[in-house]
């Protein structure tokens, strides 16, 4: 079993709710002080309501990801409170649907900043306080869609998803110098507000698409978050899992049909 993260300080953009406020549940749980960052104020205490209850010393913190100065303002409020900086949960994301022949550049822009520069934006905020502390862990939130799979209507959010994995290869490398991992948490379809908004004949079919027959939990990808920022996975940087019940696996509905 992991070592306890007891007392350790973390942060998650994103973290009111879906897969982020899954990720926050789990890391309260294990008693660390922990600030959630997204960007409603009710939403936002609602979940910092809930991870105090589980047992995390929890603040909450308005933050527009797409803005550096909004970013650097939370991470260095959030070390200032939690004393120090060890997890970074880089979870903030959005998955408008819009297919390329209506999608416009504002569309692209729009999900390329909320996704994929927020990411670069959270731990480049990060840095110093790694480097004070001598440590640290990154986790991100990628997906199975962009790298791995692809579906109409998400390009853009497909591409961001993909960008996020280059993004941590060399990042992986930098980081190294403050004795700091950052690796990738890639969902399949797992079930949070946005997915239940696509409709429920949606997810009867992604559920019958998948193996293990049920869409994931947004606790199944906050376990796989929890591991990265371990001490036992002290030795592993740059690298990604899919958490996603064997979806990209079969290589047709007949191979579905035979087990």
């Amino acid at each position: 079993m992991p070592k306890s993260l007891k007392g350790r300080s973390v942060i998650v953009t994103g973290g009111s709710k879906g897969i982020g406020r899954g990720i926050a549940r789990v890391f309260a749980r294990e008693g660390v002080r922990l600030t959630i960052a997204a960007r409603n104020r009710a939403e936002i205490d609602a979940a910092v309501a809930e991870m105090a209850a589980a047992g995390a010393t929890a603040r909450g913190a308005v933050c527009d990801v797409t803005d550096m100065e909004s970013v650097q303002r939370m991470v260095d409020e959030a070390a200032a409170a939690q004393g120090g900086l060890d997890v970074l949960c880089a979870n903030a994301g959005i998955f408008p649907q819009v297919k390329m022949v209506e999608m416009s550049a504002a569309d692209w822009d729009h999900v390329m900043a909320t996704n994929l520069r927020s990411t670069f934006f959270s731990v480049k905020a990060a840095i110093p306080h790694f480097e004070k502390r001598g440590k640290g862990r990154v986790v991100v939130t990628s997906s199975i869609t962009g790298p791995v799979t692809g579906y109409p209507g998400w390009a853009h959010y497909g591409a961001s998803k993909a960008g996020q994995l280059g993004f941590i290869k060399t990042a992986a490398m930098e980081l190294a110098r403050y004795n700091t991992t950052i690796n990738a948490v890639m969902p399949g379809n797992i079930v949070t507000e946005g997915l239940q908004g696509l409709g429920e004949d949606y997810l009867k079919t992604m559920a019958a698409s998948i193996p293990l027959k049920r869409l994931g939990d947004v606790e199944d990808i906050g376990n796989a978050a929890l591991f990265f920022a371990s001490d036992e996975a002290g030795y592993i940087t740059g690298q990604q899992i899919v958490v996603d019940g064997g979806q990209i696996l079969p290589e047709s509905l007949e191979a579905l049909a035979s087990i």
